[in-house]
């Protein structure tokens, strides 16, 4: 590895399209959504982030290893919860890249990461793609940092990968997990094992 990685679990959404919160969702593996997505960072880093939004209570199941960021703006969109964490984390985190992903993706494999934090980089963004298709996590190099520290609106992080595009690193991955995620009730497989 040629940089410290950290993770951010992005946990901070409404859950709308839902119609409950989806991160209490138990999946065939006994988890709920949220512990199953926290599965891959917490085996892999030594530093672990979870956004909530600031009316979440925290849960009590987390991994004694992850810390908590409550996002006072996170009902202003993705970008919010996003520039709220990362200026947490770059005021007490000595990190130098930041893998970003969504508390409703639980399929991500290992190997995937693995073959990503190979490529991190402080001046680099690294993510995945399968099938011609960008996924997640996106691995942010801390050079990108203040940029995501200032995202707003809902579109996530698109527009720090578009204006950075020459240090954007994609890697082909033979991994649907980095394009599944659980937006509503059917997206929940009925026998997924994680």
């Amino acid at each position: 590895m040629v940089c410290k990685p950290i993770a951010l679990v992005l946990a901070a959404g409404r859950s709308q399209r839902f119609g409950a919160d989806k991160r209490q969702q138990r999946l065939s593996n006994g988890l709920t959504l949220l512990q199953s997505s926290l599965l891959l960072p917490c085996a892999v880093f030594e530093e672990v982030w979870l956004a909530l939004r600031e009316d979440d209570p925290v849960p009590l199941d987390l991994p004694s290893k992850v810390r908590i960021v409550q996002c006072a703006s996170s009902r202003l969109g993705l970008g919010h919860s996003i520039a709220a964490s990362v200026q947490r984390i770059s005021a007490v985190s000595e990190g130098q890249a930041l893998a970003v992903f969504l508390a409703d993706m639980p399929f991500i494999h290992a190997s995937t990461l693995d073959s990503l934090l190979a490529s991190a980089a402080s001046d680099r963004i690294c993510r995945p793609a399968y099938q011609g298709k960008t996924g997640h996590p996106v691995i942010f190099g801390r050079d990108f940092w203040a940029e995501l520290s200032q995202l707003a609106g809902d579109s996530g992080a698109r527009s720090v990968v578009r204006a950075n595009s020459h240090a954007v690193h994609t890697l082909t991955v033979d991994d649907p997990g980095v394009l599944i995620d659980i937006d509503r009730p059917s997206d929940v497989p009925p026998a997924q094992s994680v």
